[in-house]
């Protein structure tokens, strides 16, 4: 795979654009400035930019543009269909886009998002209408078993097209677990086997797992990873088991952000921090930790990271990878960047917003 010349960095205060020429990273612009943005995304399929926003106190907009920013349309959100709840006398409606992916080259048109609390959109027209996914939403186990944990209520913040067939799709949703549909959405199966989930009475429910984040390797699509509340797991069955990766005690465990190599099977990456309790880099210096066996070693990356005095996490979309190129953003508005997979770092700005998401983009 290429590298990709452009840079979306999601904040706190608008949606960041930087671009590569001659091998160097330069500040382009900023898009939606002083506005929160959740998520962002780029349809490989036809070079579509999506933005997810956050107004607070006006609530979700979402935008989309087919000239890679230069003008962008704001498009009706999902909306909850009238009388939805997500729980008894709490009335659902959309708080926060977590994810948005596209629906495969078999639905040309088809966009998915994934959003707080707790419910699946799938869009057939590109973007102009949307419909909540009933059975995910009606499934059984959500009423009572699924939550909040960072945030009030439970989010679908991964969605996972399978290339080969793209009615096959995996979610992941915090807190809850990883979820499977054969048909396109119309039926749903837990798919957690081999998860640990500590802070609960039973550790190995069927639902009520906490996926930090859940990843695919796009070009072996049965091989998934997740950055877990209770660890690193990796899957080999596209779902079917789940083995733990990670190891308790060491600088591999704990995280949010993870990111794989689309060619090599092997090959991911994590920002660890300390535990659930103490959201900080481990020992105040910051690392990323890069794998190549598929999870058995784990290898510290700290070349250009500082060191002494940081406090950075990273969130769960703060780390992406493209061609040799990794790049991610923290916490308290710190951006980095490296050529080389990993083995050397740049610091592109100290300054931004808290950073939500990263994303390259052609």
């Amino acid at each position: 795979m290429s590298n990709k010349s452009t840079l979306l960095v999601s904040t706190r205060k608008g949606l960041i654009e930087y671009r590569k020429s001659n091998e160097l990273w330069e500040y382009a612009t900023c898009h939606f400035k002083a506005i929160p943005v959740t998520i962002a995304y780029e349809d490989p399929r036809n070079g579509t930019w999506w933005a997810g926003l956050d107004h607070g106190h006006w609530g979700v907009k979402l935008n989309r543009s087919s000239d890679r920013g230069k003008t962008w349309e704001e498009i009706k959100p999902p909306v909850y269909p009238e009388g939805s709840i997500v729980k008894a006398d709490i009335p659902a409606k959309t708080e926060y886009f977590w994810a948005i992916t596209d629906g495969g080259a078999q639905y040309p048109n088809r966009i998915w998002i994934g959003t707080i609390p707790g419910g699946l959109f799938k869009s057939e027209d590109n973007g102009d209408s949307w419909e909540l996914c009933e059975a995910l939403w009606n499934h059984p186990s959500r009423m009572e078993l699924w939550f909040g944990a960072g945030f009030d209520h439970p989010g679908i913040h991964s969605i996972i097209v399978d290339p080969r067939d793209n009615d096959h799709i995996t979610i992941g949703a915090s807190v809850a677990g990883v979820f499977e549909t054969h048909d396109g959405g119309l039926n749903w199966t837990p798919k957690n086997k081999g998860l640990r989930a500590e802070y609960l009475p039973e550790t190995d429910p069927e639902v009520g797992h906490d996926p930090h984040i859940l990843v695919s390797t796009k070009n072996y699509p049965d091989i998934l990873w997740q950055q877990n509340h209770c660890g690193i797991y990796r899957s080999n069955d596209a779902s079917a088991n789940w083995k733990e990766v990670g190891k308790k005690g060491t600088l591999s465990h704990f995280g949010f952000a993870l990111a794989t190599d689309e060619s090599d099977p092997n090959t991911a990456w994590v920002a660890p921090a300390i535990a659930d309790e103490y959201r900080i880099a481990v020992e105040e210096a910051l690392a990323i930790c890069r794998t190549t066996d598929g999870g058995k070693t784990w290898q510290a990356l700290r070349n250009g990271l500082p060191q002494e005095n940081c406090f950075d996490i990273v969130y769960r979309h703060g780390l992406a990878f493209s061609g040799t190129d990794l790049a991610f953003g923290t916490t308290t508005g710190n951006l980095f960047i490296s050529s080389d997979r990993g083995d050397h770092w740049k610091c592109l700005s100290n300054y931004l917003p808290l950073v939500h998401a990263v994303c390259f983009a052609e």
